[in-house]
């Protein structure tokens, strides 16, 4: 099979699975809709912060993709197993810095002017969640340990089977359930909570069964902590993880500061952030496809190849996602009319859509691109990049637009200022990294 076949099949593997916990998110989004309004608004900000600490511990972590897939290149199968050991200690740490902020939202809701009516709801949504980052994070190093092995598939089931599990419960527990009081939209962190301790659980019946994993050396003894192998993952996972925070909060901040703005404001953008997560999940699937495999060819010091990966990678992702984005602009009020039934926020929210079309298909190419600089361990440029534009023009601008107004312009007091200025934001990010990874590239291979 060519290279974009194999990349292709992993990414397709990779995106069932993605989309089957997006869809987690899809199904609260919905169930807190259907509840009440008021529970909606403060799932958009519980879900808000939850995401933020989540992907940026995730970010750190994804630091072992690229060192795992090299190993896998240079055929060190051992090796994988310290590495993996190793990186339990990271993860410890990402867990317990987690779960202090998930359980001490107060800063954050207080410099976001969260009403005080929605921040009770808030901070018990995230109580439940803090519980839960454990597993969720320990199911991450599984899922990335399988993509640098290109075999993504166990993920993949074990996700599916998580949504068919979630969807009742979160149902369940938030409208209640036979003895079960109606838990509003706690319910659906409780139903997370389930849920991930029994993927966790899954996931090391595997790793202890399957001998696909035994060349790794999974089960041996923790070894002390190996400072050259720590320091190498920091050295990667450091930058992409404070890279991914000012991405992911640039997005999600946008939440808290058009709380202010109102209910019907924060469950419409909830509506179109929820939208927008699900299409991001077609560029990350096939960007995580992508390093992989480019991480392989460097592993295996075939640079000819992973230069046709990355170019088999680009076509993939244009043909894809224009597609999906035409699909979302044409059906933005069928869409919209999914996610609620009150029309006011249907079609503030499907006013939003068309912006969204804009934003996926600019924050593709960047994501892409974010990847595959990773490969080449070039994690500090990107940051500034991501620093200056997307919290510099994208969430600063879009603030400025909502409630301050410029020259000429009276404030707009509508979510669509968020949207509007970080569209322009990423597209100045995807025209950056697209450029560092050209010389990148072009340096790799003259050298």
């Amino acid at each position: 099979m060519n290279e974009r076949g194999l990349i292709a099949k992993q990414a397709g593997t990779v995106l069932v699975g993605q989309l089957a916990i997006m869809a987690f998110g899809v199904t609260d989004t919905v169930v807190a809709g259907r509840f009440a309004q008021e529970a909606l608004a403060a799932l958009s900000v519980g879900s808000a912060i939850y995401i933020s600490v989540y992907v940026t511990l995730m970010g750190l972590l994804q630091a072992l993709l690229p060192i795992l897939s090299e190993m896998h290149g240079a055929n060190k199968q051992a090796a994988i197993g310290r590495a993996l050991r190793q990186g339990l200690y990271l993860c410890a740490v990402c867990t317990l810095a987690g779960v202090w902020v998930l359980v001490h939202p107060g800063p954050a809701l207080e410099w976001t002017d969260v009403p005080a009516a929605m921040q009770e709801d808030v901070r018990h949504y995230l109580r439940t969640l803090a519980w839960a980052l454990a597993p969720a994070l320990l199911f991450r190093m599984f899922s990335t340990l399988n993509q640098s092995l290109g075999q993504p598939q166990w993920v993949t089931w074990i996700q599916v089977a998580g949504l068919a599990l979630k969807i009742p419960l979160s149902i369940g527990l938030t409208f209640g359930w036979g003895s079960i009081e109606a838990q509003g939209v706690n319910g659906c962190a409780q139903a997370t909570l389930v849920v991930n301790f029994l993927m966790l659980g899954l996931a090391l019946w595997l790793l202890r069964r399957q001998a696909f994993y035994q060349p790794l050396q999974l089960w041996q003894a923790m070894e002390r902590p190996h400072w050259p192998t720590l320091a190498e993952m920091l050295k990667i996972g450091v930058p992409n993880a404070i890279s991914i925070t000012v991405e992911v909060t640039s997005y999600t901040l946008m939440a808290l500061f058009i709380a202010r703005l109102g209910n019907t404001a924060s469950a419409s953008h909830q509506i179109v952030a929820n939208m927008g997560a699900l299409l991001y999940m077609v560029p990350l699937s096939l960007s995580i496809a992508t390093s992989a495999r480019v991480s392989y060819w460097v592993g295996a010091q075939n640079f000819g190849h992973a230069q046709a990966a990355m170019r088999q990678g680009f076509v993939l992702l244009l043909g894809v996602c224009a597609v999906l984005l035409l699909a979302v602009g044409l059906g933005r009020e069928f869409i919209a009319d999914l996610y609620t039934r009150d029309a006011e926020v249907a079609a503030v929210a499907s006013e939003l859509m068309a912006w969204l079309t804009w934003y996926q298909a600019v924050d593709a190419l960047q994501v892409m691109c974010f990847f595959l600089l990773r490969c080449f361990r070039i994690t500090l440029a990107p940051l500034v990049v991501y620093t200056l534009l997307l919290w510099g023009v994208g969430l600063t601008g879009g603030y400025v637009l909502a409630y301050k107004g410029l020259v000429g312009w009276d404030p707009m007091q509508s979510p669509q200022a968020f949207w509007m200025a970080s569209s322009l934001a990423l597209t100045g990010v995807a025209l950056a990294l697209g450029c560092l990874l050209h010389f990148a590239v072009k340096a790799r291979a003259q050298g």
